[in-house]
């Protein structure tokens, strides 16, 4: 019975002697995600024969399935690893993500965005001047404010502009009032605005300048060929005038062609200059306006000179500094690669600013200075892997850049395959 309790007391004694060394922390150190296909957290040597290391699956399971079927693009499961002493005393144990082998096509294409907004976006404010000549604010005053989304003006939905001017005008012709439904920032409101007739216009109104779309142009970031589910941009649309994430009713991508080059230099980001294709090779919709990109559904052919099939994603946990490339159109359609260099890498950020990008080919350089409006979505493949798209430049220097993780994403994708099998 002694020697038991000396064995035990002895085990004790040096597993807390291990876990309290470093070099035996750095041993057992546990990587946030490895594919399947790699080699999982392991011991070798000694250390195999006194610890065990034991995988379970983890009770917050993130496997993504559509239609029955789990998807080529978009899955993953958990582990909780431990590391036991003799199979018995545990020494330290976590979770580990297991990323299931996944390929997509690079984008590149210069792509043309429309959309329009769910709901009508308030972008200004405007005096009305009455038949007195006195100039007043009735939206304002009633507490509607620059960004806040009309919803219903007396109970009727409105989704473009002549809405909200007709609906105003015959509120103010028939009640004298008008009850406005809005969203303003995650709260719906309700006020009471009173239209005033404009001897300019002939009409009632309530002092908003409202906008029902946006359009632009920007960058494909890839296509799932299995899924046919696409990524562009990279970042959020925004409002040009309100700098507010713009709530999408619906909007579609077709492609683009540039037919300048605006250069960017210190304190002016340059811009590239395009058009819609009207016979476009490919469509498809957009589905959501996210932190980390547009997404939707893609139709047509969807070509890559540089990639003929389709390349396996480069996670997180994957992306390092050093050399990359880009695949990106400045002239007409065609897509061109050009040398970046990944400056530095931002681990465990959710948002579109993950790593530093510089351009650091001289043909880019002396086109566009750098990283340009239009930019937005390029992708970035690194040691044959796709790893991310291009998002936003320095303003002071257009060489540099943000970049995000193609597996942030992806995440995004796995929300919307979720939001289509419910």
């Amino acid at each position: 019975m002694k020697k038991k309790s000396v064995l035990v007391f002895v085990s004790l004694l040096f597993c807390t002697f291990l876990c309290m060394n470093p070099s035996f922390q750095q041993l057992v150190e546990f990587p946030e995600q490895y594919q399947v296909s790699q080699m999982e957290p392991q011991l070798n040597g000694f250390w195999s024969r006194i610890i065990k290391v034991e995988k379970i699956p983890s009770s917050n399971q993130i496997v993504s399935v559509a239609s029955g079927k789990l998807s080529n693009s978009i899955g993953s499961e958990k582990l909780e690893v431990a590391y036991k002493l003799f199979g018995i005393f545990p020494l330290r144990s976590g979770e580990v993500e297991v990323m299931k082998p996944m390929k997509l096509i690079p984008g590149g294409q210069s792509i043309g965005v429309t959309l329009q907004t769910k709901g009508v976006m308030v972008v200004g404010q405007a005096p009305v001047v009455d038949k007195s000549g006195r100039k007043t604010f009735p939206a304002k005053d009633a507490g509607i404010e620059v960004g806040d989304i009309l919803l219903k003006i007396n109970n009727q939905e409105v989704r473009s502009d002549q809405d909200v001017s007709n609906a105003v005008h015959l509120a103010g012709e028939q009640k004298g009032s008008a009850n406005v439904l809005f969203k303003h920032q995650d709260q719906i409101l309700e006020k009471i605005v009173r239209p005033i007739f404009c001897v300019e216009t002939g009409r009632y109104r309530m002092g908003l300048f409202v906008r029902d779309e946006a359009a632009g142009v920007g960058t494909l970031s890839f296509l799932d060929p299995e899924s046919k589910q696409y990524g562009a941009l990279g970042h959020v649309i925004t409002d040009a005038d309100t700098n507010q994430k713009i709530e999408i009713f619906n909007g579609k991508i077709i492609a683009s062609s540039i037919y300048a080059i605006e250069k960017g230099k210190r304190g002016h980001p340059g811009e590239k200059i395009g058009s819609f294709v009207s016979n476009s090779s490919f469509m498809g919709s957009i589905e959501k306006n996210t932190m980390t990109g547009i997404f939707g559904k893609m139709s047509g052919a969807v070509v890559n000179p540089y990639f003929k099939e389709a390349i396996s994603v480069g996670w997180e946990s994957e992306v390092k500094v050093g050399p990359a490339k880009i695949y990106t159109v400045i002239q007409g359609e065609k897509i061109e690669e050009f040398n970046v260099n990944i400056d530095r890498v931002m681990h465990n950020r959710t948002d579109s600013k993950n790593m530093i990008v510089r351009v650091t080919d001289p043909r880019l350089l002396d086109i566009t200075g750098g990283i340009i409006q239009g930019m937005s979505g390029s992708p970035i493949v690194q040691d044959g892997k796709l790893i991310g798209a291009v998002t936003h430049v320095f303003v002071n220097d257009s060489q540099r850049g943000y970049g995000v993780f193609i597996q942030n994403m992806l995440n995004e994708t796995r929300q919307l395959e979720k939001n289509e099998a419910a």
